[in-house]
């Protein structure tokens, strides 16, 4: 309840951005959440991954892939030939192909992305070895045949024999399924259990694998996995370095296949070959926190919590060089572009099932994969050609995070609709740049959810004053509109808050105006004529005040009551009101001759104005209410009008308004005594702006204002020649008549010392 009262006591505008804030807070909490971790929004993850995936493609094409891994593809072609045949291929066909490119080709390192998990049958050796121990036992000639092609059909001991001799990694895979099986050997692991105590990871469960049988696992040097990390849209970006199972870690295809490479490279001739060894840090270097680099030797290797590396794609399928089994068996490629090269057998073929989705392509094999990021690795001892998201990054976009939605949470409450959209755009596009530069320097930053909170927040804002302010405004718009011109109306509309109904204490300008002898007027005209005299007439004078800046009243039969000042603020109030009064003379005298001419009376008008103190707000009962003024000022501007038709004056205005008035020429009438009022006040007639006054007016001024301090001097002969000369000169003048017959009359009946000269009126 108190926070209501609080809330109602506030201004509108500080009302509304308290409810925008509100609003805005519960949006940024969603997001905020998000960005702990406590639920979690997949938009967020698919605009990451979106923006990562442009980022990738803008730069394909800018570097190669190191041309020291190429790729040995089990392509159509090699499928369709009558020499190879469709996979699996014989277990002596691939010893051939591997003898080959050791001691043809003089390759460093081969690397197989398939399996051999199933035994080699296709020699017939098992079915001899049946026969030799079945009908033909004892059949000596047979089994000494046998014992001599034993060792040459037995494929898979030759292949065993191969992969033993040879610098060789054997890849295999791990499974996720509920009901996978764990068929083959796992080569040994790289890390064991505790070797990762005090870091912080994320590696997922795995339930099985599919390996390659025991002895070809045994005979390699090593071997490594070669599963991606495949994100909930289907893209691979990232690859495991490191995979947990059992307990135990295994490194990747990758991995394996550069650990063996930089063993050839870094052991003298003649030395042991010996591996080099993998340890894992934090972020600080050490051995406790988030899991964050891999050291192999002396290379360090950028990764994730979970050992994920992203993949370093240098542009579409094919970037890496590839070469056809075929070609090989055939010796169709040249040695040179072999010699001393990382080869990844892999396959392109549609039906061996290994095409994945990337960032890059739709359809791209999995075994290019591998290579880009061996590719890549290869320079880990100079530049690590891997982009990286490293923990201080995080920590860095989560303060980031907070800092901008407190941000914009406080400003764009406040901020006019040009400003927020200005302020929006800027954030954004230093989001946009800010992601750019952290890419350029290796960096991937997920910027997605601060961009999408900024623009949340921009749309909220926009909707809650289109559907709650504009709202607001169109009521103000509607309720000031009957009063105010409706360019001062657009005005205060921007800033609704600043304007008020509420009765308060201002000092204004006030406006009547009257049509003399209207009852006469209306007993001429028709019922239909003399609605459209009158409504043709208050359309024109309202139209003058209008664009005089003035706020219309109210009309009381054929008069107008208009005020300057309330409700938008006007310093030059008495100027701007003056100047309309002067701009309805000159209007009705253009108004006369239309009315003239369609046969319609005469009409004259007399307007009173005042300047003061006045209360100013919504008034009147609750059946009905009008936005007026009230005060003495406003009464004395009632009484001018009624004085118009005396002295025979258009305006009369009191000396508070002369004296805001610089600019205008005034002509001083008289001092009254108005009713109810006791202290007399010397009332003025504007005759003109000071910059239109002729010298033929400005002589006739001179000669009212010598008669008129003749008058006051109670010299009143002489004001009466003064008064009978101006007669004479401008003919007819209700004024100087009045005053010409004043002067007599004291002159004739001298009215003694104290005259003070006041003319006192007993009725409005």
């Amino acid at each position: 309840m108190h926070t209501l009262t609080t809330l109602r006591s506030l201004s509108p505008r500080a009302r509304h951005a308290l409810i925008r804030a509100g609003l805005g807070l519960l949006l940024a909490l969603v997001f905020w959440g998000h960005a702990l971790h406590l639920w979690h929004l997949p938009l967020l993850d698919e605009l990451d991954n979106t923006v990562y995936d442009t980022q990738v493609r803008s730069d394909l094409g800018k570097q190669s892939p190191d041309p020291r891994v190429v790729i040995l593809d089990i392509d159509e072609k090699s499928l369709a030939s009558e020499a190879l045949g469709r996979w699996p291929w014989s277990r002596d066909k691939m010893s051939v192909l591997v003898d080959r490119l050791f001691d043809d080709y003089n390759i460093a390192v081969l690397s197989f992305d398939v399996v051999f998990s199933e035994p080699d049958l296709s020699s017939g050796l098992q079915t001899l070895n049946r026969l030799a121990a079945g009908p033909l036992k004892g059949n000596t000639a047979f089994s000494q045949s046998l014992a001599t092609l034993a060792s040459e059909l037995d494929y898979d001991g030759r292949f065993e024999a191969t992969i033993a001799a040879r610098p060789i990694v054997m890849g295999y895979y791990f499974t996720s399924s509920t009901d996978a099986g764990k068929t083959g050997g796992l080569p040994a692991p790289v890390l064991l259990k505790g070797d990762l105590d005090g870091l912080a990871t994320t590696f997922p469960r795995w339930q099985g694998y599919g390996a390659n049988l025991p002895q070809f696992a045994d005979a390699a040097l090593v071997g490594g996995h070669f599963n991606p990390i495949v994100d909930i849209d289907g893209i691979v970006r990232r690859v495991p370095a490191l995979v947990e199972y059992d307990g135990d870690y295994y490194e990747s295809l990758a991995l394996a296949t550069l650990r063996l490479y930089w063993a050839l490279q870094d052991t003298p001739p003649g030395k042991p070959l010996r591996l080099p060894g993998i340890q894992a840090f934090a972020a600080t270097g050490e051995a406790t926190g988030p899991l964050e680099y891999l050291q192999v030797g002396k290379r360090l290797l950028p990764v994730d919590s979970g050992s994920n590396m992203f993949v370093p794609y240098k542009g579409p399928a094919g970037s890496v060089a590839y070469y056809s089994m075929l070609d090989l068996l055939e010796k169709k490629i040249d040695p040179a572009v072999l010699k001393d090269k990382i080869v990844m057998v892999g396959t392109t073929a549609p039906g061996l099932v290994d095409l994945r989705a990337t960032p890059v392509s739709g359809i791209y094999p999995g075994v290019e994969i591998h290579a880009n990021v061996v590719a890549a690795l290869l320079n880990a001892d100079t530049k690590a050609d891997m982009h990286h998201r490293p923990q201080w990054l995080i920590g860095t976009e989560l303060l980031a995070f907070f800092a901008l939605g407190l941000l914009f949470l406080a400003l764009l409450p406040w901020l006019s609709p040009g400003w927020s959209a200005g302020t929006t755009a800027l954030a954004l596009a230093t989001l946009f740049v800010s992601a750019e530069l952290l890419w350029q320097a290796g960096l991937v930053a997920h910027l997605a959810g601060m961009a999408v909170l900024v623009g949340c927040l921009f749309i909220l804002n926009m909707a809650y004053g289109f559907f709650v302010e504009a709202r607001s405004k169109r009521q103000f718009t509607e309720l000031f509109g009957q009063y105010v011109p409706p360019e001062l109306v657009a005005q205060m509309a921007e800033n609704p808050e600043q304007y008020s109904m509420q009765g308060r204490r201002e000092n204004l300008t006030v406006l009547f105006s009257d049509v003399r002898g209207f009852t006469t007027i209306s007993e001429q005209l028709s019922p239909t004529e003399l609605a459209s005299f009158i409504n043709e007439y208050l359309t024109s004078m309202s139209k003058v005040i209008r664009d005089h800046g003035g706020t219309l009243d109210k009309y009381i039969g054929d008069a107008i009551m208009a005020f300057w000042g309330a409700p938008v603020q006007e310093p030059r109030h008495a100027l701007m009101g003056v100047k309309a009064a002067l701009a309805m003379k000159t209007e009705l005298n253009a108004l006369r001759a239309r009315f003239q001419a369609r046969g319609w009376p005469d009409i004259m008008i007399g307007i009173g104005l005042s300047s003061g103190d006045m209360t100013v707000g919504d008034m009147g009962s609750q059946v009905r209410k009008a936005y007026t003024v009230m005060g003495d000022a406003v009464n004395l501007g009632s009484r001018l009008e009624g004085l118009t038709k005396h002295y025979g004056a258009w305006i009369l205005v009191p000396q508070k308004t002369v004296d805001d008035c610089p600019e205008v020429v005034f002509r001083e009438i008289d001092r009254v005594r108005v009713k109810g009022k006791d202290e007399p006040i010397t009332i003025y007639e504007p005759v003109c702006l000071k910059e239109e006054l002729t010298p033929a007016l400005e002589k006739s001024l001179a000669q009212w204002s010598d008669a008129m301090l003749h008058f006051k001097d109670q010299d009143f002969s002489e004001a009466i020649t003064l008064l009978r000369d101006m007669l004479a000169s401008e003919g007819s003048d209700l004024r100087i008549e009045l005053f010409l017959e004043r002067a007599i009359h004291l002159r004739d009946n001298p009215p003694g010392p104290h005259w003070d000269g006041v003319t006192k009126f007993e009725t409005k």
